[in-house]
């Protein structure tokens, strides 16, 4: 594989590497007949990035030599990201950059040909991995919203930079509420500082969605997709179902294709419910309940109508692996028999960055990831009492 990006492609380029950072910490690049694709995804699992660069975006593409099959590999994203680390670098030095990846040597390398003669070399070691490929369909989805990303962009401004999840909603009036989302606690709400932006019906270009419904996901990822939109000056679209289904980021553009699809919160039916009313700053109480779930209730969800599944093929041989499923330790439902793996154990139960509390969905099944609760009953004796002796 080789490819020539050139002038200001090449910040382009960067721009989305700097985006696709925000998600992962491993790029699989897979050069493909339409064009190169560089994806993400989370450690958790609940945030998939794409960008397809088509042939168009370069000067030169060429997906593979003649007679060699079409190479793909994994590299640690901090190692790409070094090379594109400064956007105003790349805008007033580099007049072209050149990828190669070469198989023999398992090496990807990247050249910026730099002004007065200036040649900067990066050799990346890299992995042979398999396709990594997340299965949607935005059609999907019966809400749809399509903005100018500057428009989205300058809404989020106002939420402070360590705002972990914001809430996008339809309110009365048909006005799309942006929200910041705080967990419903007796000592955290009441002192929490909310943050809300309210946007009219005429600022998108296509709003389908009806009164009251609003999904909860975090600002991290959108913020990167935006930035990215804005400085491209593209229109942004958000494909959304209920809560706790994943909600599709989409920009389109004759040069290049991206898709975000993020996990939402599965408890956000209190804040849906008060979109645009007065009273929607005050605490709903909640009911604490301490049943135990029901033996088989893993295998009465349904798996097929929330999951988005990443699958993964070598070769031409169309095989699938499914990624093994995390959940909080206590009561445990029975295992479904294929869908266990030894990294079980290993992959954290919540999402990082998130408290606890909060019931992310996993975009690969339809597990809801619950905070780990005390085991019921009276404490344990210790120790005899000592009144009893002599």
């Amino acid at each position: 594989m080789k490819c020539l990006v050139t002038g200001g492609n090449v910040k382009v380029l960067g721009k989305a590497v700097h985006s696709l950072s925000r998600i992962g910490d491993e790029l699989y690049l897979e050069p493909l007949e339409d064009g190169l694709s560089l994806r993400t995804v989370n450690s958790s699992r609940s945030a998939y990035a794409c960008f397809l660069f088509a042939p168009l975006f370069f000067q030169q593409y060429q997906a593979a030599t003649p007679g060699q099959d079409l190479l793909r590999c994994k590299i640690l994203m901090k190692s790409f990201l070094s090379v594109f680390r400064s956007l105003a670098m790349l805008e007033k030095t580099v007049e072209k950059c050149c990828i190669s990846l070469n198989g023999r040597s398992s090496r990807l390398v990247v050249q910026l040909h730099c002004k007065f003669g200036v040649r900067k070399t990066h050799n990346l070691s890299f992995q042979d991995c398999e396709s990594l490929q997340a299965v949607f369909d935005p059609a999907s989805c019966p809400h749809m919203l399509r903005a100018p990303a500057r428009v989205l962009g300058e809404a989020v401004v106002p939420f402070p930079p360590a705002l972990a999840e914001v809430t996008l909603g339809i309110g009365r009036g048909r006005r799309v509420i942006l929200r910041s989302y705080h967990e419903e606690e007796a000592d955290s709400t009441a002192k929490a500082m909310v943050t809300e932006m309210c946007l009219g019906e005429e600022d998108f270009q296509q709003l389908q969605a009806q009164e009251g419904v609003a999904i909860t996901f975090c600002l991290k990822e959108f913020r990167g997709l935006l930035s990215f939109a804005e400085s491209a000056n593209l229109n942004l679209s958000i494909h959304f179902d209920a809560p706790g289904r994943p909600a599709i980021f989409t920009i389109k553009d004759s040069l290049l294709d991206g898709h975000f699809v993020l996990a939402t919160l599965s408890d956000t039916d209190s804040h849906s419910q008060d979109l645009g009313s007065p009273e929607r700053h005050q605490p709903v109480p909640q009911l604490q309940t301490h049943s135990l779930p029901h033996p088989d209730d893993f295998a009465n969800d349904d798996i097929d109508s929330y999951m988005i599944a990443m699958e993964t093929t070598i070769g031409n041989e169309g095989s699938r692996v499914l990624p093994s499923i995390s959940l909080s330790p206590g009561p445990q439902p029975p295992e479904s028999p294929g869908l266990h793996s030894e990294e079980d154990e290993a992959e954290p139960s919540t999402v990082p960055g998130t408290p606890p509390p909060k019931k992310f969905r996993s975009l690969f099944f339809g597990s809801i990831l619950a905070p780990v609760r005390s085991p019921q009953g009276p404490s344990p004796v210790l120790a005899e009492d000592s009144e009893g002796e002599g």
